[in-house]
């Protein structure tokens, strides 16, 4: 019995997008955690849809992927000021 092949796409989705936001937390540098955090939430947000539209999920997980990027970007700023400055 092939555990993989017995389930459905939603639950690819939904244990693919756990698995990945568990492996963010486990990231030593905040970047890390960010880029890989969204891509779960990203894969949490298509879960939601699959799900006959959980608005609960999609939602919390569209604000957070918009914090990260929003953190991840005003880091990306922070750097190339600081290279300008030099």
């Amino acid at each position: 019995m092939n555990l993989i092949a017995d389930l459905s796409l939603t639950d690819l989705f939904g244990y693919s997008a756990t698995i990945v936001l568990l492996i963010s937390f486990t990231m030593n540098r905040i970047l890390n955690l960010r880029v890989i955090n969204s891509i779960a939430c990203l894969l949490f947000v298509v879960y939601g849809f699959l799900l006959s539209t959980s608005w609960p999920i999609i939602i919390s997980n569209s604000f957070i992927f918009l914090i990260n990027i929003y953190y991840l970007l005003k880091k990306k700023d922070i750097k190339l000021d600081n290279n300008c400055s030099d």
